[in-house]
């Protein structure tokens, strides 16, 4: 049995969602931190969400500034907070989402919103488009389980396999090789940190990115 992981929780957002699109308030709010391995909540309502993790953040060719997670965890228009910094407001917004790839594409706020290349036991250099094989070891850092390590088993079309610990609230989150991307976690098979886990590789992602006009050139900051 394949379970998807995102983990639905309580966010008092109301507040927070209510002063979207408000006029300029008296005092600038701090900036929020995201990077790849960020725990962020994707707005089901004014007071649910998803609770997933971001697989890593850049910017695209005219500059704009955007990032991933994984498909289920949110859907276009749903809004996107900082699971950390809930209090500074909103991030960004779920642009696009697709099932094929279980990716979902977030635009962030530029001027909400500083870029981060390392989160705790993560940095982002740049990407692997190779998919992932034995014995490569490939690690992840999840808001839920923090930084894990695990065996890759095998990759088959868009999908890898791996050993790495996972549970609910991992969804997104980045699998790097070193320090270079090369995919994200979707789901485990039967029991968290215990069963197989899967993800898409970097390379269909960023595919698909590509073939969308006002994402082209993306590149990891």
């Amino acid at each position: 049995m394949v379970q998807r992981l995102t983990a639905l929780v309580a966010v008092l957002a109301t507040m927070v969602l209510a002063g979207w699109g408000a006029g300029p308030a008296s005092a600038a709010p701090a900036k929020i931190p995201l990077g790849g391995g960020s725990g962020i909540y994707v707005m089901k309502s004014k007071d649910m969400a998803s609770s997933c993790t971001l697989t890593t953040i850049g910017r695209t060719k005219t500059n704009k500034l955007i990032g991933f997670t994984a498909g289920h965890c949110g859907e276009r228009g749903q809004y996107v907070l900082s699971e950390k910094y809930t209090d500074r407001g909103i991030a960004g917004i779920v642009t696009r989402s697709f099932d094929d790839l279980d990716l979902a594409i977030i635009e962030f706020d530029q001027k909400m919103v500083t870029p981060l290349r390392k989160v705790a036991g993560v940095t982002i250099n740049g990407v692997d488009t190779r998919p992932l094989s034995f014995p490569t070891i490939a690690c992840k850092q999840g808001r839920t389980t923090g930084n894990t390590c695990g065996i890759a088993w095998f990759s088959q079309g868009h999908e890898h396999y791996s050993q790495m610990c996972i549970v609910e609230g991992d969804s997104g989150s980045p699998v790097v090789v070193g320090d270079k991307l090369a995919g994200m976690v979707n789901a485990y098979y039967t029991f968290g940190c215990i069963g197989t886990e899967t993800g898409t590789n970097i390379g269909p992602i960023l595919k698909r990115v590509a073939s969308i006009p006002a994402y082209k050139g993306f590149k990891t900051i």
